[in-house]
This record gives structure tokens, C-alpha cells and sequence, in this order.
């Protein structure tokens, strides 16, 4: 339940908070999304391929998945505002390093560095705005957080591709390693110094894994969600093979997608917050609508970017999925705040991979859209598996108050 941590009557200052969140966010984004178009650059810096060049994305999403647990767990009673200026710190200092690697070994530990307070910091920043949200409005405050990463691949992600190709990727991530150090500013001047609305300690957090409901509910994003990064990480090629349109199409295609995460994220937070369980059986239905669309929409590049606008849309998910965990389990939130963000970076690892075993299996690009449809459809049943369980408990709860 949202605790008011800031009077009715300071909304500018919630508004103001929400921004800086965010920023880190955006933050978060253009380092994580912004390598992808920049890897042959890496690999003309380096002298390296291309498949060895991708291990600094992977090294990234490692970093995400073993950060998120280790530095929410350690920061779970200390406050909001110090543990959010903590993973700053270490995204200052991770993506300044990565700016200054002299070899890819180098780029590649440092790629590592930078995904540890990835988790955290998304955990860190939803909880507080949880808390600050007044009653019936946490979906929409916590879409409000997430809303910097879609902004980042709508603005950040063409732009550091641009000052990449004509200047250098080294710009790119000393740019957000000063952008972390600005964040940090206005987190120390704007975030307040306040206690924690709840006191954690480990066995409560542990105690999350016991339960069966939040497991469903996370492989909604690992199994689901796969389907979103299947579709994204062919794009390229589905355009270039498929549509045979020009190189600059695909830049346009990553707005449209970039747009509707954010618009998605948006609607799906209001809806949210009437009912979190229905909006996200809807999505999930209706983008497997659409993976399958993209198909046959491929070969008319308008008909494509009319399809990922929509596939874009379904990153609202992740406001959803956040606030069914914190639904569920009434303990545990610094856990599910580095469980949620492990599950998107283990989808992020399934969707391209399965996506990558039909092409190698003769598939074309846009069949993709297929292998994303199961995954959609996979997330729809694990779906399906907590709707019914959250509706038995519904059930026994009201049996028992009478």
C-alpha cells in the first residue's frame, strides 16, 4: 500500500522527484541499449568480430543479474536517498572506466561494472516511488520512473549513435558517465533524506522465494517478455533482408518502437491502476496479435512500423509486473525489486537466443515474429496460472472474513 512519505500538498515535489528518478533511468537505458548499434565501432577500435565484441553486452546484462540481488539486499534498510546516490556513484564511475578501456578485456569488465547497480537502482528508485505516491496511484508513479528508459530509446539511443559514427563510442560512454554525475546532483538536492516506510531484513526478503504466486508472476517477464527482445534484436535485419529498405529506415523503425514504449508505459500505468491483473492479460494477448502480424507486415515498411509502434507499446509490462509482485507478497520488496529486473535481463538472454536458433535453422528475419508469438503465448499462460491463483486467494480471504 502507498505511504504518504510528502504531504497532499507538495505535489511540485513529487513531480520533481519523479524527473530526477527518472533521469537515472534514461540514464540506465542509453547504457545498456546504446552498445548494440555501436558494436562495430568497438570492433574496428579493437581489431576484434563482431561475436567477440558482443560479449560487452553480455558482460552487462551478467553485471544486472549479479548486482541486482547482492546491492538491493545490501541497501534494503538504508535510505532511499544515500542507496540511489550509492549506484550513481557506481555508474559515474563504471561508464567514465568503460570511456578510458585500451583493450576489449578491459571494456568488458567494465561493461560488468556498469550493469551491478543497473537492478539496484530501478529496485531502489520504484520503491520510492511507491512510497511516495498517493493512494491509487502507485501503477502510474512507478510508469512514471520506468518512463526515463523509454524516453532514452526514442532521444538517447539515436543520438549517442550519431556522436559515435562521427565522433567517437568513447564519447558515448563518458556522456553517461557525466550525466550519472548530474544525476547524482540532483538526487542529493531534490530526493529527500527520509526514513524507509518499512524495516527489512533478510529472511523476509529471502522469504519471497518461497512463494509459488511471485514465480508465475516473474515468468510472465522471463518466458513473455523474451518476445519483445526476439523482435528488437532483428529488426535490422528483418528491414535490410526482408523489406529491403534503406539503412536509415531502421533508425526510424527504433523511434517508432522508442515512441510506444513510452506511450505504452504510460497507458498501461493508469490502467494499472484499476486492475494490474487484467491489463496485463490484455497486452499479453494483444501482442501476440501482433508478433505474429509482423510477419506479413514486413515486406511494407509502413505496415512495419505500425507493428513495432504496437510491439513497443508491451514495455509497459514492467510497471505491471512490479506492482502484481508488491500485490502478492506484502514483504520482500527490495527482492522483488532485483528479481524483477534479474527476470528482464534473463529475456533479454531467451528472446534473441531462440530468435537466433530459427534463423540458423533457415528461418528468415521476420519469422522471428512467430518465435515471439509462442514466447508472447508462453507468458500468457503463466499469466493464466496467476490470475486463477491470485483469484483462489482472493477467495480464501473473503471466506475467512466471514
Amino acid at each position: 500500500m502507498a505511504v504518504d512519505i510528502i504531504s497532499p500538498s507538495s505535489q511540485p515535489n513529487r513531480a520533481a522527484i519523479l524527473v530526477v528518478l527518472a533521469l537515472g533511468t534514461f540514464i540506465l537505458g542509453l547504457s545498456e541499449f546504446s552498445m548494440m548499434p555501436m558494436l562495430p565501432l568497438i570492433s574496428e577500435a579493437f581489431g576484434s568480430t563482431p561475436s567477440q565484441s558482443g560479449y560487452a553486452i553480455s558482460a552487462y546484462a551478467i553485471g544486472v543479474v549479479v548486482g541486482a540481488p547482492i546491492l538491493m539486499l545490501a541497501t534494503a534498510n538504508m535510505r532511499k536517498q544515500k542507496a540511489l546516490l550509492l549506484f550513481l556513484s557506481l555508474m559515474c564511475i563504471a561508464n567514465s572506466l568503460s570511456a578510458l578501456a585500451s583493450s576489449l578485456e578491459q571494456l568488458v569488465l567494465f561493461r560488468f561494472l556498469s550493469g551491478l547497480p543497473h537492478g539496484a537502482y530501478f529496485g531502489a528508485a520504484l520503491l520510492l516511488a511507491s512510497d511516495i505516491a498517493p493512494v491509487g496511484k502507485r501503477a502510474s508513479f512507478m510508469s512514471k520512473v520506468f518512463m526515463g528508459l523509454t524516453v532514452a530509446t526514442i532521444v538517447g539511443v539515436p543520438v549517442v549513435t550519431l556522436v559515435g559514427q562521427n565522433l567517437s563510442w568513447r564519447y558515448c560512454l563518458a556522456g553517461a558517465g557525466v550525466l550519472a554525475f548530474i544525476a547524482f546532483i540532483f538526487v542529493y538536492y531534490v530526493v529527500p533524506n527520509v526514513k524507509n516506510t518499512q524495516k527489512s531484513n533478510l529472511l523476509n526478503e529471502l522469504g519471497v522465494l518461497k512463494n509459488k504466486l511471485v514465480w508465475s508472476i516473474l515468468g510472465i517477464v522471463i518466458i513473455g517478455f523474451g518476445g519483445v527482445f526476439c523482435i528488437y534484436t532483428y529488426v535490422a535485419d528483418t528491414i535490410l533482408d526482408v523489406t529491403q529498405s534503406p539503412a536509415y529506415t531502421i533508425s526510424i523503425a527504433m523511434v517508432m518502437f522508442g515512441i510506444g514504449s513510452t506511450l505504452g508505459n504510460y497507458i498501461l500505468g493508469k490502467a494499472a491502476d484499476k486492475s494490474a491483473i487484467k491489463t496485463t492479460g490484455l497486452t499479453l494477448a494483444s501482442t501476440i496479435i501482433f508478433a505474429f502480424a509482423y510477419v506479413s507486415a514486413s515486406y511494407n515498411i509502413y505496415l512495419l512500423y505500425l507493428v513495432i509502434f504496437f510491439i513497443g507499446c508491451s514495455l509497459g509490462l514492467s510497471t505491471l509486473v512490479q506492482t502484481l509482485l508488491m500485490d502478492v507478497s506484502p514483504n520482500g520488496h527490495a527482492m522483488i525489486g532485483a528479481l524483477v529486473q534479474c527476470a528482464f535481463n534473463i529475456a533479454n538472454a531467451i528472446g534473441p537466443w531462440v530468435g537466433g536458433i530459427a534463423i540458423a535453422q533457415g528461418a528468415q528475419p521476420n519469422q522471428t515474429g512467430y518465435v515471439a508469438g509462442a514466447l508472447f503465448l508462453g507468458g500468457l499462460f503463466m499469466w493464466w496460472l496467476s490470475f486463477i491463483q491470485i483469484n483462489n486467494n482472493n477467495a480464501k480471504q473473503t471466506a475467512a472474513a466471514y
